[in-house]
């Protein structure tokens, strides 16, 4: 398999949505702010060449999956939530890795934001 670094990177940044998300009950009845950043690689050559839109990761279909997922759910943990997105972000077989950084901002009193970054490899 080629390096990692060789591919294209797609990057989707600070998406901003709500969702129902937390362990709390007032966490679980109004919905709060979240922010995604999704980091996905693939071997863009073949789109380089055609440009056409058939031979490259669709980021636009991927953004509209996360968003109609993020705001339709209700998961306690910020985890399950950010698997769910890089779950969607690996659907495409051209992907060979993809990241999901998923931020709460106002979890902690202090802090500006709790976040959570996972991702997978495809083997």
């Amino acid at each position: 398999m080629e390096e990692i670094e060789d591919l294209a990177l797609v990057r989707i940044e600070n998406l901003k949505l709500r969702t129902i998300i937390g362990i709390n009950e007032w966490e679980r009845k109004e919905k709060q702010d979240v922010t995604v950043n999704i980091k996905i690689r693939f071997d863009a050559t073949r789109a380089g060449q055609s440009d056409r839109i058939e031979d490259t990761v669709n980021y636009k279909a991927i953004t509209k999956k996360v968003i109609k997922t993020v705001e339709e759910s209700e998961f306690y943990l910020v985890e399950k939530l950010a698997r769910a997105i890089l779950d969607i972000s690996m659907e495409d077989p051209r992907v060979v890795w993809a990241s999901v950084k998923l931020d709460k901002p106002f979890a902690l009193r202090f802090a500006d934001s709790v976040s959570i970054e996972v991702s997978d490899r495809r083997r």
